[in-house]
């Protein structure tokens, strides 16, 4: 799974989200791309999810690209404990995607293929995603 080597804080705010991507909006490695169309916290095991379904679809052809990390902690706290005596400790970590984000990338397969792909990836992710071929993808909210 992802996850950061180190971090300064390792117990962080929940946090806001609104608006749309400003960062990672536009396809940059590859030739087509997955396009977040909703706000959500995405987990490392479902970023590793949608990379398995992704590579095994495409049968060792082409390159898959991550555009994602999951740099932001959740902490839980055990069942049965009392309320008080702080924040729990960090369970799992995520990615915050906004819409427009651009998540995975395909190059080196066909549309066909690629179209695949990330619709078997797509079903992984908590989020509604979209389909991007490089041409199309705009920097403002990744409108196909």
């Amino acid at each position: 799974m992802l996850m950061p080597k180190r971090v300064k804080r390792r117990r962080v705010h929940r946090g806001r989200m609104k608006g749309v991507a400003t960062k990672g909006n536009t396809i940059t490695y590859g030739s087509y791309g997955l396009v977040s169309q909703e706000c959500g916290w995405i987990t490392s095991n479902q970023i590793e999810a949608a990379r398995i379904a992704m590579t095994r679809s495409i049968k060792r052809g082409g390159k898959v690209y991550i555009k994602i990390f999951p740099h932001k902690s959740v902490t839980k706290k055990p069942a049965e404990v009392r309320m008080g005596s702080g924040k729990g400790a960090p369970e799992y970590w995520v990615a915050v995607v906004k819409p427009g984000r651009v998540m995975f990338e395909i190059d080196g397969v066909s549309e066909e293929k690629a179209r695949e792909a990330m619709r078997l990836a797509a079903h992984k992710l908590p989020v509604k995603c979209k389909f991007a071929i490089k041409e199309t993808v705009s920097a403002e909210g990744g409108e196909a």
